[in-house]
């Protein structure tokens, strides 16, 4: 029993220590983070789900150890990052904003950027700690003390906030420079009163930086606080078109924003040799281009190898507004490189290539198969991707993208169906050669089963025979493709048209062209076409199911049968009861078309229920009038289905067309000017570094190097101890590295003939080896001497 006892002791002594020795490995290996990723702990779900958590939060964040204040703002970092307010910490965490401990400021900063915009009081307390911080060793410190400084939103401290921006802007590391840029909007915001002293630092300090870490920052408050100040960009324009290249990519996105502004404000509008908008251009237009704005094109086209979306869409802005259609070709390959991006990217794209075909179509026009529409793709997509084909449709690639356009409308999605069927009808309008295919294919549709392929296929038929017969003219093709023929074909299946809208165009249609001549019947009413009385008096059995639309349709359609045939009793009677059910339908609009129409109709002879012409009094209308009133009394054509990007205002690079929103007159580029500004404004000290020619320096025999302008130089040996072939010394002072290695090839192929001589000479060589050795020894010792008086460069 004793020795059972002993045991357990042992084992439950082994089991404490063991759970010690866990605790004490946990403690010291916490910071490591052994296993798992740096801080992955404290993004656990359940890791702060303890109801201590805020308690021991507040605890660790008051005690003097650093581990335990580290630990606390982990944490909270981590609440930050799920999303959950942690606002209530921000007392103890102000205590801190002057730890010794650097992992802790940054943690702190962090917390304080979050919150300081909710607790201004509080943050007030810590602005002298800011204030030294700014000129802290650690730039990253001096970067975030600016940052949580400026998003204080107190505008008493306004003052303090120029100041720091103003002290940043000159600071020696770029990474705080950029952090000065980014707060002037947020001062500006702060106080607008501060403006011009906000104007001051970004004319002479700020535009001054030449590292590419700040100056997109800077763009981006030239952006904000001044954008139409572009006089202040003079001196800085050619450096800012030079370091383009060097900035990160957002930056290169405003800086380029900012200087095709200028372009467009500053400089002269470029002219184009073209002999018709959209032709092919003519060579030579270099020279009717500004230096300045050929230097902006120059270094704009190197960032159309960037991977950014981005920056490719704000350079094809650059071309497509700033540039002769000349330089527009050089955009095409990088867009349609990023069209196979993401689906994301894609859409952007395609309203992009929206906006540019409406001015230069050909462009894109050879790559009409990018741009078909595919089964996974979203259903805005698809509505760009057929809009932008019909913008790319010409004689060569009609037939294809015909054959495309009915194969949509067999799409899953009843606005793609109306919008491919709708294509039809403007394909057909933009290229005559296409409507006997398009006249087929719609009139194939009608005897669909779905009511939106048939109300669609109807409408756009619709137009067709409104646009040709209006003209005058008639399909190509057989006597069954007629326009006329067309209506009666319509006419005839007014039973199978279910879809309201679809039911109303054929009504109108029948009531239009009821009385041509060239249908007019011999055996029914007489100017009337022997279709056209049938189908009112299918209308009229159910009229009072019929929708509101078909309703107005039939009474319009009653009341120019009636003038077409106004001896006929039956359409009398047709129309008489037509109008009576009109005159207690449910609809006000119904009733107001038929009374409206009955008083019209009068004059001709309608007799009807109520008080005749003489009671009623007023003017009555002749036949002819009444006529004129029913059928051209609107115009008949039907206007395109317009596109909100067809808006000629709409620019690349505006939220508004994506959003289809108009668009802000922030986004809207400046028009160009008749007469630039001058060119001197623009020259500076790094124009004149930059166009001075290299001083050539000469080489005496003396081995001293001698300047253009006489003074004399030590001489410099590159490569000393290897001599030079004397021929090289000979060919002169200077020459190009084409020229050099042009000669260079020609000594080659001089050796390889001098190899083959060499062959054919060996026996004399033999026999004149002794005579030849002697001379060689003498002349070897006077090119020894000649060469050691000569600098070589290799």
């Amino acid at each position: 029993m004793a020795g059972q006892q002993y045991l357990n002791s042992i084992s439950e002594n082994a089991t404490r220590l063991g759970m010690r020795l866990q605790e004490t490995l946990s403690e010291h290996t916490r910071d490591l983070a052994i296993g798992r990723g740096s801080g992955a702990g404290y993004l656990e779900t359940g890791a702060l789900g303890d109801e201590k958590t805020p308690a021991m939060i507040r605890k660790q964040l008051d005690s003097s150890s650093d581990r335990e204040k580290l630990d606390a703002m982990k944490r909270l970092v981590a609440l930050i990052s799920k999303g959950r307010n942690a606002s209530e910490y921000f007392a103890q965490v102000v205590k801190n904003v002057a730890a010794p401990n650097l992992e802790i400021r940054k943690l702190v900063y962090i917390y304080l950027l979050r919150y300081a915009e909710h607790e201004p009081d509080l943050a007030l307390l810590s602005i002298n700690t800011f204030q030294k911080d700014l000129a802290d060793a650690n730039p990253l410190i001096r970067a975030m003390a600016l940052r949580v400084l400026s998003g204080i939103k107190v505008p008493m401290i306004g003052s303090i906030v120029v100041l720091a921006i103003r002290k940043c802007a000159a600071d020696p590391s770029p990474y705080v420079r950029k952090a000065a840029a980014l707060a002037v909007p947020k001062c500006f915001e702060l106080d607008a009163a501060h403006l011009p002293t906000l104007i001051q630092i970004i004319s002479t300090i700020l535009l001054r930086d030449r590292s590419p870490l700040s100056l997109g920052s800077v763009a981006v408050a030239f952006q904000a606080i001044c954008p139409t100040r572009l006089d202040l960009i003079h001196p800085h324009y050619r450096r800012l078109c030079r370091i383009l290249v060097d900035l990160d990519e957002w930056g290169q996105v405003e800086l380029m924003e900012l200087l095709l502004r200028y372009a467009r404000t500053m400089l002269v509008r470029p002219q184009t040799n073209l002999s018709e908008r959209g032709g092919e251009e003519k060579h030579g237009d270099e020279e009717e281009i500004e230096k300045d704005l050929k230097l902006l094109l120059d270094s704009v086209e190197p960032v159309f190898q960037s991977r950014n979306p981005a920056v490719v869409l704000a350079a094809t802005k650059v071309f497509f507004y700033g540039a002769p259609p000349s330089y527009w070709p050089k955009f095409v390959g990088p867009v349609m490189r990023l069209n196979t991006n993401s689906k994301e990217v894609e859409r952007v794209v395609l309203v992009d290539l929206l906006i540019i075909t409406r001015d230069a179509p050909h462009l894109f026009a050879p790559h009409y198969t990018r741009f078909l529409v595919r089964s996974d793709d979203l259903t805005v997509v698809k509505k760009t991707k057929i809009q932008l084909l019909l913008r790319l449709l010409t004689v060569d690639n009609w037939s294809a993208i015909l054959r495309e356009f009915i194969e949509y409308a067999d799409d899953m999605d009843d606005t793609v169906v109306s919008e491919a069927i709708h294509a039809l009808g403007t394909c057909s309008a933009h290229v005559p050669e296409a409507i006997p295919s398009c006249l087929t294919a719609l009139i194939t549709m009608i005897k669909s089963r779905y009511d939106t392929v048939v109300s669609s296929a109807v409408m756009v038929l619709k137009y067709l025979v409104q646009t040709q017969l209006s003209m005058g003219s008639a399909f190509a093709g057989t006597l069954a493709q007629s326009p006329l023929s067309i209506i009666a074909h319509l006419a005839r299946r007014i039973d199978d048209i279910r879809h309201a809208q679809a039911r109303a165009c054929v009504l109108w249609l029948v009531g239009q062209y009821a009385g041509s001549e060239e249908k007019a019947s011999t055996s029914g009413p007489e100017g009337i076409a022997d279709w056209a009385p049938d189908v009112l008096r299918k209308l009229a059995q159910s009229f009072g199911s019929e929708d509101y639309l078909v309703k107005l349709q039939t009474i319009t359609l009653a009341a120019k049968l009636f003038v077409l045939s106004p001896t006929d009793r039956t359409i009398n009677l047709l129309c008489q009861y037509i109008f009576s059910l009109a005159r207690y339908d449910k609809n006000y609009d119904v009733r107001d078309r038929g009374r409206m129409l009955s008083s019209l109709l009068v004059g001709v002879g309608l007799q009807i229920s109520g008080p005749s012409a003489e009671e009623r009094g007023g003017v009555v209308l002749r036949k002819e009038q009444v006529k004129l009133v029913l059928f051209e009394g609107k115009s008949g054509t039907i206007v395109e289905k317009d596109s909100f990007l067809d808006d000629g205002k709409l620019q690349l690079g505006s939220l508004g067309r994506v959003t289809g929103r108009p668009m802000v007159m922030n986004d809207a580029l400046p028009d160009w000017l008749e007469k630039g500004v001058e060119s001197s404004l623009r020259d500076s000290e790094d124009d004149a570094r930059v166009n001075a020619p290299p001083v050539p320096t000469a080489i005496s025999s003396a081995g001293t190097t001698h300047s253009q302008k006489g003074i004399a130089t030590p001489p410099i040996v590159l490569t000393p101890g290897v001599s030079t072939p004397s021929s090289i010394a000979a060919k002169g002072q200077w020459t190009d590295l084409e020229s050099f290695y042009a000669e260079e090839e020609k000594e080659e192929a001089e050796d390889d003939d001098g190899d083959e001589d060499e062959d054919e000479d060996e026996s004399e060589e033999e026999e004149s080896s002794a005579a030849e050795s002697a001379e060689e020894t003498e002349s070897g010792s006077e090119e020894g001497q000649a060469e050691s008086d000569v600098i070589h460069v290799h």
